[in-house]
């Protein structure tokens, strides 16, 4: 005996001693766990040694040492109550178990309403009339009690962690096992010393180094840092029906063998009451913030539904919601549209992070400037909307103030941003329907860009005709080819002084059974926007080479001219289409002139460089249409790869209403075509003067040396059996003949089309088309 409490002592010393080990190895979080737990253990292994000395004191006379084994084992089962409360803290300060100390109080009830249930069964089998222990236990033995109190709330604790350990649990579960298994070996050698003998006291002593040593163990083991999940739905009662049945259970049998409740009994059942009820306490009221967290949750997501993110400002959910209760209210009220002019170049320029930047400070900037209750939202990119509660009159003057506060500059770290924003304002007090405000609203703003932007537009009825009027002719203009509606307008381009034809421009036209006759100004801007210009450029190419190849096969001797869009021209298939074009009709390619207008050189000019060398590679002349409205410089037109001049109508007209000066008696001229033409002829371009309405200004087109002209005065767009019949004429024996053009002009001309000089134009002074085909460069 003396041998085997010797080996236990020591087992138990050496795993106290493992433990602190293990505690001063430990860094981070589980550091205090791992130190009670050393603690724990200690002041376990030294109650244990404590009483195998005073067993083995006492063994030679173990009964006549009644009041000693009393004393001793008061000793004992006091320490290991000490030990057993100081694991199951070290056990809830593990990393993750019990995070805040309400989650300690909820396991620790937790554990305590299976702990009053093991407590209560254990004292069913221990009391009259079962008696498994055989005596009652002795009133000095009663600090005993409070061990088995502290074993049970380690077992109970112990179930409750391994139950709730998120996987792996083998190392949480082990170490709550180490724990169970050290109170429960302490409580053995208490009650062992108490009544029991020595055999229990020596068999407990030596099962308690075996829990040390499992916390050894486990705490090495990164598994033990698991954590303890807990959910306030699943956690709060089911654990609770087992424990309950084992009670009522026990309570049954103990009442049918004959037994009855004394106080030990009457309080386990009241502590596994009021147990049950704390915890159902702390449920509840988990049910209830979680609730409430939930609610505040979903407000919160509401509202992020109804905020943008970006800016803080309400979205198009939020603006709807605001039309909607504004429209309940019954109040006047008006909505504003805002777009932001140029603010594309923002994100393509500076990048999509100062354009962000741009676009919040336009958010806070609406909000500094409206009254409380307005509503500002933004719709997407840079459109913003802003509902007032106002009569129209007082949205005019805020939509005012938005337009000054807005167009101010923004300044960032490359530098300032320059913007300004365009507004539709649309508001009915008497029409209740958001859909149609949101209409209006829009309405106005895009008839606001469609009018220069940075200004503000009110809707009105109109707008509305002009929608559905593009909207028709755009649904129209798809099928326009394929029904035969659009047809080719010839404006002749003529010799001057002589106005014979020797070319013509072709124009499209469009005529709808239904429409009528559309505008080209109308329905060619609808096509760029649409994407429909580059089907129709590929159409009229097509027929105005197909006419052509017929006026040459009948003899007569033009050229014609087509525009080109900027789409059409940057686009890489249109050098193949043109050279299909004329392949496919068999013209010669001098014959066909391109025509671009200055707006397309304030683009790109790099670019149009480029396509424009390429196109004349194909044999095509380029002209360079509306010469003089501003885009050109003389650099860029000295570097343009084109053969033709076209001067706009207001460079030929006299804006003033003056006569043009003149250069010679009874030669008026105006004074910018002259300059025109000097240049182009300068740089071996000809030069054609467009809008030629009356004969002052064809006087002051040839007094100035221009040799071609195009306008009212000799036209305007006819069908193509209208031009072929002024050709006819033009070439008939009774003809006004003129002057031979000038050399300057005849060197480019493509040898195969060059007249002999022994011709009988040339010999009588008449001119030919062949003669003006413009010069290539």
């Amino acid at each position: 005996m003396v041998a085997g409490a010797a080996t236990s002592g020591v087992a138990a010393v050496l795993g106290a001693s493992m433990l602190v080990v293990s505690a001063r190895r430990q860094t981070g979080p589980r550091v205090p766990a791992q130190w009670l737990l050393a603690v724990g253990g200690g002041l376990a292994a030294l109650s244990v040694v404590v009483g195998l000395v005073g067993t083995v004191i006492l063994a030679d006379g173990w009964s006549q040492h009644q009041a000693q084994r009393g004393t001793l084992s008061t000793v004992v089962a006091t320490g290991m109550t000490l030990a057993g409360l100081v694991l199951c803290v070290g056990l809830l300060r593990l990393p993750s178990v019990a995070e805040t100390t309400a989650s300690a109080v909820r396991l620790i009830l937790d554990g305590l309403v299976i702990a009053t249930a093991l407590w209560f069964v254990g004292w069913v089998l221990v009391s009259e009339p079962t008696r498994l222990l055989g005596d009652p236990v002795p009133l000095f033995c009663a600090p005993v009690l409070l061990a088995t109190v502290t074993a049970a709330e380690a077992a109970g604790l112990t179930v409750i962690v391994a139950i709730r350990a998120l996987r792996p649990r083998s190392g949480l579960t082990c170490i709550g096992c180490g724990v169970t298994v050290v109170t429960v070996a302490g409580l053995g050698v208490a009650a062992g010393i108490c009544q029991l003998g020595v055999n229990l006291t020596v068999v407990s002593a030596v099962v308690l180094p075996v829990g040390l040593m499992m916390i050894h163990l486990a705490s090495r083991t990164d598994e033990a840092s698991g954590g303890v999940a807990f959910d306030v739905l699943r956690g709060a009662s089911g654990y609770a029906f087992l424990p309950m049945l084992a009670m009522a259970v026990s309570a049954m049998y103990h009442l049918m063998r004959g037994g009855d409740f004394d106080l030990p009994g009457i309080v386990s059942g009241s502590a596994e009451g009021f147990a049950l009820v704390a915890r159902q306490y702390f449920a509840l009221r988990d049910v209830h913030g979680y609730a409430g967290r939930l609610a505040e949750r979903e407000a919160h997501f509401r509202e992020l539904a109804h905020t943008d993110p970006l800016t803080g400002l309400a979205n198009r959910r939020g603006l709807l919601r605001a039309l909607h209760n504004e429209g309940a209210s019954g109040s006047p009220r008006v909505l504003l549209g805002l777009d932001l002019d140029g603010f594309k170049n923002v994100n393509d320029i500076r990048g999509h992070d100062v354009g962000d930047a741009v676009l919040v400070e336009v958010g806070q900037r609406l909000r500094a400037n409206l009254r409380p209750g307005d509503v500002a939202a933004r719709l997407g990119g840079d459109e913003f909307a802003v509902l007032l509660s106002a009569c129209p009159e007082e949205a005019q003057g805020a939509a005012e103030r938005l337009l000054e506060v807005i167009g101010r500059p923004y300044d960032q770290v490359d530098g300032q941003i320059f913007l300004s924003v365009s507004i539709g304002l649309a508001g009915d007090p008497a029409t209740p329907d958001v859909e149609a405000l949101l209409r209006n609203a829009d309405l106005a703003l895009r008839y606001a860009k469609q009018q220069g932007k940075n200004r503000i537009e009110r809707y009105d009825v109109a707008y509305d005709q002009l929608l559905r009027r593009r909207t028709t002719l755009e649904h129209e203009l798809r099928g326009a080819i394929e029904r035969g509606e659009l047809r080719l307008a010839f404006q002749p381009v003529v010799a001057v002084p002589s106005v014979r034809p020797v070319g013509a421009e072709a124009l499209l036209r469009w005529h709808h059974p239904e429409l009528g006759q559309v505008r080209p100004d109308e329905f060619i801007p609808l096509a760029e926007e649409c994407g429909m210009i580059s089907k129709l450029g590929a159409w009229v190419l097509d027929q105005a080479c197909q006419q052509l190849s017929r006026w040459l096969a009948d003899g007569h001797d033009v050229w014609v001219s087509v525009n080109v869009s900027p789409r059409e021209l940057h686009a890489p298939e249109y050098v193949v289409q043109v050279a299909e074009a004329l392949r496919a009709h068999r013209v010669p390619p001098q014959r066909l002139v391109l025509e671009i207008t200055e707006h397309v050189v304030a683009t790109d000019l790099d670019e149009l460089i480029r396509r424009l060398t390429v196109l004349r590679l194909t044999g095509v002349r380029i002209a360079l249409d509306d010469f003089g409205t501003g885009y050109s410089s003389l650099g860029q037109l000295r570097r343009l790869p084109i053969d033709i001049l076209k001067i706009d109508h207001s460079l030929v007209s006299e804006p003033d209403g003056t006569p043009g000066t003149t250069d010679l008696p009874g030669r008026p001229v105006a004074p910018m075509v002259d300059v025109v033409v000097r240049l182009g002829h300068q740089l071996g371009l000809e030069v054609i003067a467009e809008g030629v309405t009356n004969p002052t200004e064809l006087a002051s087109v040839v007094g100035a040396g221009c040799r071609f002209g195009q306008g009212q005065l000799f036209g305007w767009g006819v069908p193509a059996e209208h031009l072929e019949a002024m050709l006819d004429a033009a070439t008939s024996p009774g003809a006004r003949p003129v002057p031979a053009p000038r050399t300057a002009s005849l060197g480019a001309v493509a040898p195969a089309e060059t007249p002999d000089s022994d011709s009988p134009a040339d010999q009588d002074g008449s001119d030919t088309a062949q003669q003006y085909l413009p010069p290539k460069m």
